[in-house]
């Protein structure tokens, strides 16, 4: 399956598409120095929640699809050099709203948990 949306994103802080099918996306995000936010070497959340949105909007797959809500725990920290690894699975969808369950893990262990609910529009959004 090709990814229709989301193709300028950049990868490097936002994850790669390592599998692809309908109504499921699985991204690796592997943390850089570009994401760490203190001396521990601890890698800021919001590259970890950007990289399970965009695991959402793959998961999607429609060119106009937008974020409309996100509900998303952090369940353990990510460090500088950790893999994660995020799945992205449909939960419902009308056709314009949906929503998607993502977790992501490093190896065995849950990091991150979150629903998002996005919109499919018929235009893009700034068009």
């Amino acid at each position: 399956m090709q990814l229709k949306t989301h193709l300028k994103i950049n990868r490097s802080l936002n994850g790669e598409i390592v599998e692809l099918k309908e109504n499921y996306a699985k991204v690796e995000l592997i943390t850089s120095k570009e994401m760490i936010a203190d001396a521990y070497e601890l890698v800021h959340g919001g590259f970890i929640f950007g990289a399970g949105d965009f695991t959402a909007m793959a998961t999607i797959n429609h060119p106009n699809v937008v974020l409309a809500k996100s509900e998303c725990k952090f369940l353990a920290p990510v460090k500088l050099g950790d893999r994660v690894i995020f799945e992205g699975h449909l939960i419902d969808s009308d056709g314009f709203k949906g929503e998607v369950a993502v977790e992501g893990k490093v190896g065995e262990r849950l990091v991150f948990k979150a629903t998002f609910y996005t919109a499919s529009l018929k235009n893009h959004v700034l068009g």
